[in-house]
């Protein structure tokens, strides 16, 4: 029982050691790094991320040729930067899912479908946005 315990003890300080954590602008530097290269894996590999880059690209000058406030061009601007950050939170889920199994499982499937309803409720909400302060 002993040996079991010292063995897990051993396996969760092999993988992390809060005490060796970065701090300071070194952590900051690393978490930018980590995220620039997650940024780039997701422009890569998700045509969704790309075509809600490109609904960003597209907004960001048409809330500059509106007739609305500056609180409306950022609301405007951040509904689209909000269906990007469900696309991440999406596809985060869809990773973790696969790297547990490839098998169909219900609970999996679930997960996944989950994940898709709240990109499509962020979608839902941009919509309701834009046509409320456009017209």
């Amino acid at each position: 029982m002993e040996s079991t315990n010292m063995l897990a003890n051993n396996q969760s300080n092999s993988f992390f050691d809060s005490q060796k954590k970065p701090r300071g602008l070194k952590r900051i530097y690393l978490a930018s790094k980590n995220s620039l290269r997650a940024l780039i894996w997701l422009f890569s590999n998700e045509s969704a991320f790309r075509q809600e880059c490109l609904m960003l690209i597209l907004a960001v000058p048409i809330t500059l040729y509106l007739n609305v406030s500056l609180v409306e061009q950022v609301l405007l601007v951040g509904v689209i930067l909000f269906v990007i950050l469900c696309e991440i939170f999406n596809t985060a889920i869809e990773v973790i899912v696969d790297r547990i199994g490839l098998e169909i499982n219900t609970l999996s499937g679930l997960a996944k479908d989950l994940g898709s309803a709240a990109v499509s409720v962020s979608i839902i909400l941009a919509i309701i946005t834009w046509v409320v302060i456009c017209i």
